[in-house]
């Protein structure tokens, strides 16, 4: 792309003064290729202790099975089903980030795409370790793939839970091949400047990577089949999520809002999720001029107008419990405000509604101490509505005889919690190994998309002069640029 197809009014996707393709590789690579820091080794042993209660929690379920969770006759699903969805959703922003955007040609992807995609692939493990978990002995995991078994049995396709499986492995599948294959390039640039054990390691993994011509062309022809075939896989997989509650007849979950709504709360959390990676990575890895403050504003914005539509699902589900005129319908809902659970309830409204309503401001969007802050906020609010879904709709039935109210043990904590730690364990793995920025991505838009190209076009002095001043006015939003640099221009 030339230097001269894009406006000099939008901001820069890559600050910094002289920025070099060597450069770039430099600042990519120097996690991978240095010791870690102190601060990465503080994150990887308080996530690798987290990892080890999950993995002691995990172990504890399978020999005793799930009867050490909370659960009771009344509420069958709890903790397990709200973590599952929750990482489920998280995992969704990855196949936006990298396919939707990639589709639109939306070139400031190109600094987050490498991060989110991982982050999907993380969260899609620690979802499907619910799966197992929930079974209570890990090798009944055989009786959901669609084989018959020495009895002759066959899985139940009418069940949502088995849908859940196809989606699910789908959207793994594809997102891991995707991931990997945008890894090749920069696979086979860290091969090239590797030795001994650890360039033989990467020779392999790069798959004999050429850099020629047609293996660029093909490159980029397998990326945009992939894009293809995720795109559907994002509206897809929490869709079928969703219909695990929406096919039931439980007040509560029987409605037809589930899918759309799941789908936009997936984005949300998983924008939000990317957020609070990438805030912290671009800090302690030195990554602030390839992840600028417009990709925090744009991932921002993202999450304000997907945390709208949640809003407006919200209000959507109140009004037809009551235009419906079921009186348990009704209950459920107002049950969640007035119930023992109301104040679950009053965190979902608050973290995922009222909170977020609050990047509308430029000055909150453009902060980003308040903006890592409202990202964890969004996940906890986004945990809560699916506990608030899952249990509040269950725990006072038809039946007042077998109302009950769940109280999680320490195995249900144990295994959130410890998920959490399995999940930070494995990204702070990938940015130890792998690159973080898809360092061939960025490259293509240096000579476009730079402070350095903007600098080029002020000095040849053939723009119009109020976009000149429109440019050099707005210089006091873009993070890592020098105002003073642009004085003489």
């Amino acid at each position: 792309m030339a230097s001269h197809s894009e406006s000099i009014i939008r901001e820069p996707l890559i600050t910094g003064k002289d920025i070099t393709y060597a450069q770039i590789t430099n600042d990519v690579l120097r996690p991978v290729e240095n010791m870690p820091g102190k601060a990465w080794w503080i994150g990887f042993t308080v996530a690798s202790i987290g990892a080890c209660l999950w993995v002691f929690a995990v172990s504890w379920t399978f020999w005793y099975g799930i009867g050490e969770w909370g659960l009771n006759k009344t509420i069958g699903w709890a903790w397990d089903i709200t973590g599952f969805v929750w990482w489920v959703g998280i995992g969704h922003a990855g196949t936006l980030i990298s396919a939707i955007l990639l589709l639109f040609r939306q070139n400031w992807r190109n600094s987050i795409n490498r991060s989110a995609e991982a982050m999907t692939i993380f969260a899609v493990i620690c979802a499907a370790s619910y799966i197992v978990c929930h079974m209570g002995r890990p090798w009944m995991f055989v009786y959901s793939l669609p084989l018959p078994n020495t009895y002759t049995l066959w899985v139940n396709f009418n069940s949502p839970l088995i849908w859940d499986v196809f989606a699910i492995s789908t959207y793994f599948s594809v997102s891991l091949v995707f991931w990997y294959t945008g890894l090749l390039p920069d696979l086979a640039t860290i091969r090239d400047r590797a030795t001994g054990l650890r360039r033989k390691i990467y020779s392999v993994c790069s798959f004999g990577w050429t850099g020629s011509v047609k293996t660029w062309q093909r490159f980029e022809t397998v990326c945009l089949i992939l894009a293809g075939i995720s795109t559907p896989l994002v509206l897809s997989v929490h869709t079928i999520v969703s219909m695990d509650f929406a096919t039931s007849l439980e007040p509560g979950w029987h409605t037809t809002i589930f899918p759309p709504y799941f789908v936009a709360g997936a984005i949300f959390s998983g924008f939000a999720m990317v957020q609070t990676l990438l805030l912290v990575t671009r800090k302690v890895l030195g990554l602030e001029n390839y992840i600028t403050m417009f990709h925090i504003e744009a991932m921002n914005k993202i999450i304000l107008l997907t945390g709208s539509i949640v809003g407006v699902a919200y209000l959507t589900e109140f009004f037809i419990a009551f235009y419906s005129g079921g009186e348990y319908e009704q209950y459920t809902f107002l049950n969640r405000f007035i119930g023992p659970y109301w104040w679950a309830g009053c965190m979902m409204y608050g973290c995922n509604v009222l909170m977020t309503q609050l990047m509308w401001f430029k000055s909150i969007r453009r902060n980003i101490p308040i903006s890592w802050v409202l990202s964890i906020v969004v996940n906890i609010g986004m945990w809560f509505e699916r506990f608030v879904i899952i249990v509040t709709s269950l725990h006072r039935d038809f039946v007042p005889s077998s109302w009950a109210m769940f109280y999680p043990t320490w195995v249900d904590m144990s295994i959130f919690i410890g998920s959490i730690g399995l999940f930070f364990t494995m990204f702070l793995l990938f940015i130890r190994v792998l690159p973080s920025i898809a360092m061939a991505e960025v490259k293509l838009i240096l000579k476009s998309s730079s402070e350095q190209s903007k600098k080029k076009l002020l000095a040849h002095g053939d723009l119009d002069p109020e976009q000149v001043e429109f440019y050099k006015e707005s210089l006091v939003k873009f993070d890592s640029v020098e105002i003073t640099d642009y004085q003489k221009a």
